[in-house]
């Protein structure tokens, strides 16, 4: 632990599958392997905090805490958790809960956000899309985030969201064949819709992509969940 420069942030990705977490440097490198648990369910705040709790107890001491987690986040409150209950999770103060369990400052933003972070390139218009549970989005402008939008929330086809023309259940449901041909085809929407310079692909699920990827877009690692927490505290976070 010695040779790696400090202060050290503890970085959590909370998925509809899966909590995943590890301990990053000041450089944002990992200084141990990541961790991973399945997401109880149902999951009321109180038990993912408690999941939270017992997910990071084998991992090394840190002194901060980023959260990546899956709906529309504000001043460190949940405004939406479509996963887990939009009704129990409203207004919950996550940051707080956790600052108060850790006793260390906590920052919380949106998942695909936070994965974004450690994926662009800080150049021109891009948009970062993860498909897991369900679909997130990310945009970013030279490198800054841009105003969050729910896209996985919007009918990409008739009266279906993204998140339910393209979400894992579908995936399950339908086969890999058929999820590919739903994914081309609502990433095509998205590139109609917001005209992106580069597109990159996260998620658990990026791995069952099949078909030729445009030359502006590419798969991204599933561990930049859990690196892009090392942003939440280079960037004022009124800029996020």
């Amino acid at each position: 632990m010695k040779s790696f420069p400090k202060p050290f942030t503890l970085s959590i990705d909370i998925g509809g599958t899966g909590l995943k977490a590890s301990v990053l440097d000041a450089k944002g490198r990992m200084v141990v392997e990541r961790v991973r648990v399945e997401t109880p369910y149902p999951c009321p705040p109180q038990v993912m905090v408690e999941a939270l709790v017992k997910l990071v107890q084998p991992l090394p001491a840190f002194h901060r805490v980023s959260v990546g987690f899956p709906g529309v986040v504000r001043g460190g409150r949940i405004v939406t958790a479509p996963h887990f209950g939009n009704d129990v999770w409203r207004g919950f103060p996550m940051a707080a809960r956790l600052g108060k369990k850790w006793g260390k400052p906590v920052r919380i933003l949106n998942d695909a956000d936070m994965q974004g972070t450690a994926v662009i390139g800080g150049k021109g218009l891009e948009l970062v899309v993860t498909l897991g549970t369900g679909v997130g989005t990310a945009l970013f402008h030279e490198g800054r985030l841009m105003q969050r939008m729910e896209l996985a929330q919007h009918p990409a086809w008739g009266d279906k969201t993204y998140n339910e023309y393209i979400g894992d259940k579908v995936l399950k449901k339908k086969g890999r064949r058929k999820w590919n041909k739903r994914v081309q085809h609502a990433l095509s929407l998205l590139r109609t819709l917001l005209n992106p310079d580069k597109i990159y692909i996260g998620g658990g699920n990026a791995r069952h992509i099949r078909f030729k990827l445009d030359k502006d877009t590419r798969i991204v690692s599933n561990e930049a969940g859990v690196l892009g927490g090392i942003a939440l505290w280079r960037q004022d976070l009124r800029n996020l």
